[in-house]
């Protein structure tokens, strides 16, 4: 301070002494102008009348020599100095918030799926959070312009109270973001801004709170097929999807000409509903389908956005024959485990079924005890001739659930997946098993398929679609020829 007073004084001692010329007090100190007009009006006294009044001049003369002498101490530039400076301590000095740093703080953090940089078309979550120690009055979020991104903010913001790690009070602000990137490359989220009207000891006052950017790599598809600028399939990255598919009435019970009604409910994690594929085409021989509406819903989540979509059919048989409705696959890619995975629409057929009429589920009638006997012999006779002669070889086949597994490693190209599937057959039909290892026509292409999937890279595959549907038909279970049937009760022959 003293330093302070020591480089100001010499600048504004003149301005001292002239304040102190045009104060009214003035006029108490002696000088020699005042002294020697005291000593002419004594003696030589005006005539009498109205005495004079003080000249504006005259006023001013005090001023004027006062700023002279001011304005001539130093050089020219000493004096634009001494102005400058004395316009920086009259000028009023805005009020400083007593805002101290960490008071306020805005972050925004980017959910990567598998952590792991995101597909083009695959949904980020981008979380913003504010804490701020200060009472809030008025807010806003100023968001970048996101050039290279969709987005949507997902839900309300939510204001709440927090404790920090030091103990004290604070206030929580939360927005979920959800971003689409348009493209594979490198991109920068830029700062969200956050402008909050604070309350400053009584005035407002306006505080911009900045995040930091982040950085945004977009990974680019490098499989065969698929990916997200694919036209076909329909890309679909998601935590999860579940398909439920309902009939109203039972599709086995429906008659020629009459019509059931196919709801299928298809229900993805991680994905808003503008995302969801269009409704699947379901075409067949035999049948008419009126497609219904697609309804689509976005039901947000504590982990996160749950898209639904539901579509609707109208299907009436135009045969009176059975009607096979194939399953309907839906391919999706888990944003968790970085992998092509595959949801299906199950098969179901149209007709043949249980009935679904009173008058059909009735019990049959009792029979006479004479239709009764009648039939019980013969039933015993027909039991006699199967012990004697037999009806034929029994015959086996996989069941559908295995049968369908693989179809769809068939479909999708996949012998590794293929494989797996044959494995689990083969497990669950080891007499089957036994049957394809003892045909011929069957046993080249299973050994290319194990060289395919176990052998050197580059090994060519078999006919995964031929081999599925050569697998799948039924198969005549061997038995040993007559005179080996039965062993003979008395042991050999000698």
């Amino acid at each position: 301070m003293v330093v302070f007073w020591d480089f100001f004084r010499p600048l504004l001692a003149p301005l001292a002494s002239c304040r102190m010329a045009m104060s009214p007090d003035a006029a108490r100190v002696p000088s020699p102008v005042r002294e020697r007009d005291r000593v002419r009006d004594a003696t030589f006294p005006e005539s009498p009348g109205p005495s004079p009044q003080p000249s504006p001049a005259r006023e001013r003369e005090p001023v004027a020599a006062c700023i002279t002498r001011w304005g001539s101490t130093g050089s020219r530039s000493r004096r634009r100095q001494s102005y400058v400076l004395l316009l920086t301590l009259l000028a009023p000095l805005p009020a400083q918030a007593e805002i101290e740093p960490g008071d306020l703080s805005l972050t925004v953090t980017a959910e990567f799926n598998g952590n792991s940089a995101p597909f083009a078309r695959e949904m980020v979550l981008l979380k913003i959070r504010g804490v701020y120690k200060q009472p809030i009055l008025l807010e806003e979020v100023v968001q970048p312009s996101l050039a290279n991104f969709s987005w949507t903010q997902l839900g309300r913001d939510h204001w709440s109270k927090t404790k920090l790690p030091d103990g004290q009070s604070a206030i929580a602000f939360d927005r979920t973001v959800a971003v689409f990137p348009h493209h594979a490359g490198d991109f920068i989220i830029e700062p969200f801004t956050h402008k909050l009207t604070v309350n400053d000891f009584g005035e407002r006052r306006v505080v911009e709170v900045r995040s930091k950017p982040i950085p945004f790599p977009v990974a680019r598809w490098t499989e065969a097929s698929g990916g997200p600028d694919a036209k076909e399939p329909w890309w679909l990255p998601a935590r999860d999807v579940a398909v439920t598919d309902s009939w109203s009435p039972d599709p086995e019970t429906v008659k020629l000409g009459e019509t059931t009604r196919r709801i299928v409910t298809l229900e993805v994690q991680g994905m808003v509903a503008e995302g969801l594929p269009p409704r699947p085409v379901m075409r067949t021989r035999g049948i008419l389908t009126f497609a219904g509406p697609v309804t689509r819903e976005t039901l947000l989540t504590p982990s996160g956005p749950v898209a639904r979509a539901t579509y609707q059919w109208d299907v009436k048989p135009g045969v009176p024959e059975v009607i096979p409705l194939d399953a309907i696959a839906i391919p999706w890619f888990d944003t968790n485990t970085r992998t092509m995975r595959e949801a299906e629409i199950p098969a179901r057929q149209i007709g043949g079924g249980l009935p679904d009429r009173e008058g059909d589920r009735a019990p049959p009638p009792v029979p006479s005890p004479l239709v009764a006997a009648a039939a019980a012999l013969a039933t015993f006779g027909l039991g006699l001739a199967l012990i004697g002669y037999g009806t034929g070889r029994p015959r086996l086949r996989l069941s559908a659930a295995s049968r369908r597994a693989l179809n769809r490693a068939a479909r999708a190209g996949d012998p590794a997946g293929f494989r797996a599937a044959l494995e689990a057959a083969r497990r669950e039909a080891p007499d089957l098993a036994r049957i394809w290892q003892a045909r011929p026509d069957l046993a080249a292409p299973l050994a290319a398929l194990d060289r395919a999937v176990f052998g050197t890279a580059g090994a060519p595959a078999p006919d995964l679609p031929a081999l599925a549907r050569a697998l799948s038909r039924s198969e005549v279970l061997p038995t040993a020829s007559g005179p080996d049937r039965l062993a003979p009760l008395d042991g050999p022959a000698a």
